[in-house]
């Protein structure tokens, strides 16, 4: 009789197929089997690329006249400490009486590599049909689902091709470059950190970010404050009065004068308390009144990056650490797919949302969001209208979906330890904002005119929270030692009210008396460091670091790395002492050796620590998977460019 073959990524979500197919039969020696499916799994590789000295045993010392090395067949080989599961795994690619085999690997770039390679290497049965198995989430009607409506293999051929090419760019980049430099600045590099010898690591992306932590931390270090000092008028009668702010005009007696810093500010408090002299005694009138109501709708669903971000600020954690964890909430089926980089959903999943919206209402025991739920079904909040919404956009998803409740598993959410609960509530509250109304505000913008010299005064109130009632609440964790804080907010908001109630009464026209002028010191602010979630979302909108707005366009959406791997990129900086990450407040500073690493770079290759190199790269890589571009075309490009970069070097040497 024949049988069908399914290959997981690791035993455990092999488990979770097996529950879904209904296999309830003992597990073997790396495998389970019925009378009509086995499911094996792979234990995240199997299988890597053999380093140079596979190739030839000469290659094992670096010398400069063995570069660069640029293999014209590929070797590979099998993980030594993974063999017994990879001889499993073959043996059932092979048998006979497999008729379908279907790659069920993680539903990514690199969980197609991990399952490709395996099958290059095993060689499987060439009668088995093979199909690809895509997955949002790990609940028993997904996994079915992909079941059913898994494609020829061969539909995934363009991935698979990226795949490849993405793991020999970062070979290539990596193994030429780190051993050039190594030979021509090792000795220099060991003498500067006092060490016997030392080698030099570069990456393709693991560069780009050092170059960019590095010179965030040069521009911190040579900032210079500078002091400015504004104008502020109080303006009003003796029952009420508002404060406004001086800011230049084309018609005002100091357009472009050099004693001003910037449009707001005096570089000399005498000359900003002179010109404050010349406005005493002068008649001021309101020219400008604007009354507007504004509002603003929740932010956009997580993707990993944002989530990432958000778990650092919150939870200071690391980025891998928080993808372990949401990865963990995948695996028990409480949210989708993690490596994401969409913060929208498909059309598709919106017209089924209320399937996860019933699930969190029945099975997910939080008091607070049942509250949130509670509400959305007394105001009969819609949430069948997603379609219309920005939150839903196909153009703007990849291989999946933004990050959501699945409103299953909930069998397994007890069990879970307090953080992971905590971020898992994070991702119920991002999802279930986008139900409620937008936030609104009352807005009033004045402009007051003394002689044409222009003061402005605005004030904002929230009239009805919206969406706000849900996302405010994040912020509301209060321990005792913020109770102080919490006071001064409310004291602000009533302050904010009772300005704009004075600014609405007022009328176009109007003439004031102004009551006082003061000087207020203000200086500028140096760049802030990255934390390891903040470089996560740089590494993310590496365009938006890339002065060059044709090619910023030409580039958009490519970012340094992918979802799946930043994280890893920041570890293996901090592992190799590039990069020193602060325990308590993530904040990351570069070390002495990494500032030294990013010298050398710069002087010997600087387009390496240039986001524009590194994002153009992975956009060459998202057009081979998307087949604008062949296979053959980025190689030879890749390959040009190792090739004239070494001859340039070599020749400067």
């Amino acid at each position: 009789m024949s049988k069908k073959l399914l290959i997981t990524e690791k035993p455990s979500v092999a488990m979770e197929f097996a529950k879904a197919l209904k296999i309830n039969t003992n597990r073997k020696n790396g495998y389970l089997e019925s009378e009509q499916w086995i499911i094996t799994w792979c234990v995240g590789h199997l299988v890597t690329m053999s380093y140079p000295d596979k190739y030839d045993e000469k290659l094992k010392f670096w010398r400069l006249d063995t570069l660069p090395f640029i293999p014209k067949e590929w070797k590979y080989e099998i993980i030594p400490n993974v063999q017994n599961q990879f001889n499993v795994v073959q043996g059932l690619m092979q048998r006979d009486d497999i008729e379908e085999i279907y790659n069920a690997g993680d539903s990514g770039r690199e969980g197609e590599y991990i399952q490709r390679l395996v099958m290059m290497m095993a060689k499987p049965n060439p009668n088995a049909k093979i199909k690809r198995v895509w997955i949002d989430s790990q609940t028993e009607e997904e996994i079915l689902r992909g079941i059913r409506e898994a494609k020829d293999q061969s539909e995934y051929d363009s991935l698979s091709d990226s795949a490849y090419l993405r793991a020999k760019e970062d070979y290539l980049i990596g193994i030429n470059f780190s051993r050039l430099l190594s030979i021509t600045h090792g000795r220099s590099l060991a003498n500067k950190i006092n060490e016997e010898k030392a080698s030099i690591s570069v990456g393709r992306v693991m560069t780009c970010v050092l170059g960019m932590i590095v010179s965030r931390e040069r521009e911190i270090r040579n900032f210079v404050k500078t002091k400015y000092y504004k104008i502020i008028g109080e303006f009003g009668d003796e029952t009420s009065s508002f404060k406004a702010e001086w800011k230049v005009n084309e018609k005002s007696k100091v357009f472009e004068s050099p004693l001003l810093y910037n449009e707001t500010g005096f570089k000399d408090e005498k000359k900003a308390r002179d010109f404050i002299i010349s406005l005493q005694g002068k008649e001021a009138e309101v020219t400008e009144l604007k009354k507007s109501k504004q509002k603003e709708n929740a932010p956009l669903l997580f993707n990993l990056a944002e989530i990432q971000n958000e778990c650092t600020k919150r939870f200071k954690i690391k980025p891998d650490e928080t993808l372990e964890i949401i990865q963990n909430l995948y695996e028990k089926k409480l949210v989708t797919y993690p490596r994401t980089d969409a913060r929208v959903l498909s059309t598709a999943v919106s017209k089924e949302i209320s399937k996860n919206l019933n699930g969190i209402a029945k099975g997910y025991k939080d008091e607070e969001v049942q509250g949130y739920i509670k509400k959305m079904i007394e105001e009969k909040y819609p949430t069948n209208n997603l379609a219309k919404t920005k939150y839903v956009n196909d153009s703007k998803i990849t291989d999946h979906y933004a990050i959501i409740p699945t409103g299953q598993g909930y069998e397994n959410y007890e069990k879970l330890p307090e953080l992971q609960k905590q971020i898992y509530k994070l991702i119920v509250k991002r999802f279930l904002a986008i139900f409620y109304p937008p936030a609104e505000y009352n807005k009033v913008q004045v402009t007051v005119n003394i002689e044409n010299e222009t003061f402005y005064a605005s004030g904002r109130v929230c009239i009805n929270l919206g969406y706000l009632e849900i996302a405010k609440s994040n912020t509301q964790k209060v321990e005792k030692q913020d109770k102080e804080s919490t006071n001064n907010e409310e004291n602000v908001e009533k302050s904010e009210e009772n300005s704009l109630e004075i600014l609405k009464n007022l009328k176009k026209g109007q003439k004031l008396e102004c009551k006082n002028y003061e000087t207020k010191e203000a200086e500028t602010s140096p760049p802030t460091r990255y934390n390891s979630g903040s470089i996560i979302l740089a590494m993310e909108n590496a365009g938006k670091l890339i002065e060059d707005e044709e090619l910023r366009e030409q580039i958009k959406g490519a970012g340094i790395g992918t979802s799946a791997t930043r994280g890893g990129i920041i570890e293996k900086l901090e592992k190799i002492k590039y990069i020193d990450i602060n325990k308590k407040t993530q904040i990351i500073t570069p070390t002495n050796k990494g500032e030294i690493i990013y010298d050398i770079v710069y002087g010997s290759m600087p387009d390496m620590l240039n986001p524009k190199l590194t994002a153009s790269w992975e956009k060459g890589l998202d057009m081979v998977a998307k087949k604008e571009i062949k296979p053959e075309v980025f190689m030879n490009k890749l390959q040009n460019y190792i090739n004239s970069k070494f001859n340039k070097l070599v020749v400067k040497m």
